[in-house]
């Protein structure tokens, strides 16, 4: 880093900390706060969480390596409730309006090139108990899964597709059957997957999506940037049946690498 940009992050960083204390923050605001390793001691890294509304201890998790598993207990004990699917973990969602409607996406996402790639989507209706293939065999690497708050049935996914090589698998798929049938409604190009999802708290019509141009090779993959002129991000106005390109308005242009998306509403409206 350059010792001017250096000089201007030590310094905002200094009045950042002044602030603070003009505003009476003690200093041992988190003097009672402490991490620990909860577990589970085998599963790789976790690439997916999500809880239950209303149980405050019940939330799953999926991981890289090991599969998806649930705790009641605010992660005091955790069951596996996935072997019978493909290790590699991508995303997970509970369904708002009956959380014993689980969906799973395997196949992680991620900028190493030693990626291990799914089967497509799984759903369960009793908490994790069981499972059902769910179709998109094909995409092999899940980010994202949007569940509709009025209707468990009503799903989007985000698919990355094969990060070796073109693939038409690629985008945002839409179901309103649980995954019985799927229909693509975001397809950017055989190079460019879709990686995040996001909708208004207030709206489920309101939805985002993030597209991430990306090809990985086998040899120095760690010295290859991991963008494309294609990855950006799109909106929806009727949940995910039609998208529109966001651009301008200070949005940066030319290549970018991989976007994460969180939405909320504020005052001014959806931000």
């Amino acid at each position: 880093m350059p010792s001017g940009r250096a000089t201007f992050f030590a310094t905002a960083g200094t009045l950042a900390l002044l602030s603070l204390a003009a505003r009476g923050v003690p200093d041992d605001i988190a003097a009672g706060l402490s991490w620990r390793l909860i577990g589970p001691f085998r599963a790789g890294w976790a690439t997916a969480v999500t809880g239950v509304a209303g149980q405050p201890d019940t939330f799953y998790f999926g991981a890289a390596g090991g599969g998806v598993w649930k705790t009641t207990d605010a992660g005091h004990t955790w069951s596996p409730l996935f072997d019978q699917g493909p290790a590699s973990i991508g995303a997970i969602a509970a369904a708002p309006s009956d959380p014993r409607v689980l969906y799973v996406g395997t196949g992680q996402i991620t900028t190493r090139y030693d990626i291990a790639a799914g089967e497509g989507m799984f759903r369960s209706e009793d908490g994790g108990a069981s499972w059902q293939p769910a179709g998109l065999e094909r995409t092999r690497h899940i980010a994202a899964i949007l569940v509709d708050p009025r209707d468990a049935r009503r799903v989007l996914v985000a698919a990355l597709g094969h990060v070796f090589g073109p693939h038409d698998e690629r985008g945002v798929f839409r179901t309103e059957d649980g995954g019985r049938s799927w229909q693509r409604t975001l397809s950017v190009s055989d190079s460019t997957g879709a990686v995040d999802l996001a909708a208004d708290p207030l709206d489920p019509d309101l939805v985002f999506a993030a597209v991430w141009q990306v090809r990985f090779r086998p040899w120095l993959s760690y010295f290859t940037p991991t963008v494309g002129k294609d990855s950006g991000v799109y909106k929806s106005t009727d949940g995910g049946r039609h998208w529109t390109r966001l651009a301008g308005g200070g949005w940066p242009e030319g290549n970018l690498g991989r976007i994460g998306l969180a939405a909320t509403r504020s005052a001014r409206g959806t931000r």
